[in-house]
């Protein structure tokens, strides 16, 4: 046999791949990428959520000094930066990466090396995001959303955590472009669009808008860093620049950015609640329109994060009247998971209860989102602590509880074992009550007039952020509980079917729990 056919032979082989280390690092198996995706997003979790404990430990009374108010700034732009860009999208595309070739009957990503390299620069990108915390001066202090003239001041930390941006940045255009490329050309025969599972369509969505307002953000970072060594003036108001215009690029992007964070949480929940309701999704093509208008809304509204920054009134007006407007799609959505359920044969495993938290949670933060739309009523809100809640409402509520029910409902097929239901559920009461518990409240500090970004306030807002402070911590220390359900699932446990839950539908279910290192040599026909 010649050497060329044994190497074909070897690969044909379903479990025929490296071991140890070199799997890990050179491996474009999507599998592997989606495993090292969700790895690296809980780690960046538990990163960005201790530095939220130390935000909460600084406000937990009036006068505390744990740090200065320059390395409160710093802790609390990491934090927004490494949510969001470590623990949020990188969780979301870890769920792409392992579950779209599956539901597609997919043998791979299409673009698996592009894959690879997609994934290995996000380490390096967060070793100067996180690194510039160490740099001399300190790293950036302007926010997550980096406002100049804040971010033009700052030394050299400053630049290297908007080097670790544009780095993220073009991962996430090269993990989209793949995710584009597989779902258009790779579904098995038969599979057409509107037969794809709702999961698909809200990540095809996604990735048009990151391909669309990555290199927006990559614009707005490259002006800035023209600003700071390159004598430019794009925003910097003593050479003439125009701050407010950084923030008209920067929300082109950062508002968009929101719905890539909540549209594949919506397709994750769009499978989940289905299943254990023992009903199809009631309305999936009126779903699949949804989430198409959300996503071209999302690019002429960003102007509601600007509403006090002195823009026209009739610029006000429509982006009050376009922001109102989002409620439609949105309000769609809701609608159909509620009549999903509805006189469905429901059950609550940990998926379930996970999904309907998100559906309750979700739909506080978009009503708080409606108050914040109106343009007069914003005047009050604006840049207070209702908007914290309002966001985390909308974040964790939504994109956090949508990924941890994921991680529940999937996680048997990933590994062959079964996880402890009972510990699921503490884990969900848990996380669920000492959410409430941080962010509710928040919403009274803002309407009681409570700046955002400070690291002291006066003393009539003491009690609820005190009681905010010990939420947070209970939330920081209830998430031990899912790396221990994690790790005791991974080792073993009870054997999973391939069809682990007995009402789901979807091709991955056709395959052995864990699935085999190469699925899908042959496409499966969808009739």
């Amino acid at each position: 046999m010649s050497t060329a056919t044994t190497a074909a032979h070897g690969h044909d082989s379903h479990e025929d791949h490296p071991t140890g280390l070199k799997r890990w690092i050179f491996t474009t198996n999507h599998k592997d990428i989606g495993t090292l995706y969700l790895c690296f997003s809980l780690l960046m979790f538990f990163v960005g959520g201790g530095f939220a404990m130390a935000i909460r430990a600084e406000l937990y009374k009036p006068d505390m000094r744990f740090f200065s108010p320059e390395v409160f700034n710093q802790l609390l732009t990491e934090h927004g930066l490494i949510m969001i860009f470590g623990a949020i999208m990188p969780g979301l595309v870890g769920f792409a990466n392992w579950m779209i070739p599956l539901m597609i009957g997919a043998p791979d990503m299409a673009l698996p090396r592009l894959n690879n390299w997609s994934f290995w620069i996000l380490p390096f990108g967060f070793a100067l995001l996180i690194g510039s915390l160490f740099a001399p001066g300190g790293g950036p202090a302007g926010g997550w959303t980096l406002y100049p003239p804040l971010s033009i001041q700052g030394g050299i930390g400053t630049d290297m955590a908007i080097l670790g941006l544009q780095i993220l940045g073009v991962s996430s255009i090269l993990g989209a472009i793949n995710i584009v490329v597989t779902v258009l050309n790779m579904r098995a025969p038969g599979m057409t669009l509107m037969k794809m599972p709702m999961f698909v369509w809200t990540w095809l969505i996604t990735a048009y808008l990151l391909i669309a307002v990555m290199p927006v953000l990559a614009g707005a970072l490259t002006m800035l860093m023209t600003d700071r060594h390159f004598g430019t003036h794009f925003f910097n108001p003593a050479g003439g620049g125009d701050p407010v215009l950084y923030q008209h690029v920067f929300w082109f992007f950062g508002h968009p950015e929101v719905y890539i964070m909540i549209l594949p949480a919506f397709g994750l929940i769009s499978e989940i609640i289905p299943t254990f309701s023992r009903k199809p999704l009631f309305g999936y093509t009126s779903m699949v329109y949804a989430t198409m208008s959300i996503a071209f809304l999302s690019f002429i509204v960003w102007g509601h994060h600007m509403f006090t920054s002195g823009m026209f009134p009739t610029s006000d007006l429509f982006f009050m009247y376009s922001t109102m407007l989002i409620a439609v799609p949105t309000g769609v959505k809701v609608f159909n998971w509620t009549a999903t359920m509805w006189r469905g044969a429901l059950s609550f495993e940990t998926p379930m209860l996970f999904a309907i938290a998100f559906l309750v949670l979700f739909t506080i933060g978009g009503l708080s989102g409606v108050m914040l739309a109106m343009w007069p009523s914003d005047q009050q809100y604006h840049n207070t602590y209702f908007v914290v809640a309002h966001f985390h409402y909308v974040l964790f509520g939504g994109s956090v509880m949508a990924m941890m029910g994921a991680m529940y409902y999937w996680l048997p097929k990933w590994t062959g074992h079964m996880y402890n239901e009972t510990l699921g559920k503490w884990h969900f009461w848990l996380t669920t009550i000492f959410f409430n518990v941080t962010f509710f409240p928040q919403h009274f500090l803002g309407l009681a007039g409570m700046p955002r970004r400070i690291p002291d306030y006066a003393l009539q807002f003491a009690g609820w952020n005190q009681v905010s402070s010990l939420g947070a911590f209970g939330l920081g220390a209830s998430q031990l509980l899912m790396v221990y359900i994690l790790v005791q699932t991974i080792r073993g446990g009870a054997k999973a079917p391939a069809k682990v839950w007995e009402d789901a539908h979807g091709l991955e279910w056709t395959l052995p729990s864990p699935p085999p290192y190469h699925s899908f040599a042959t496409p499966p026909k969808i009739t």
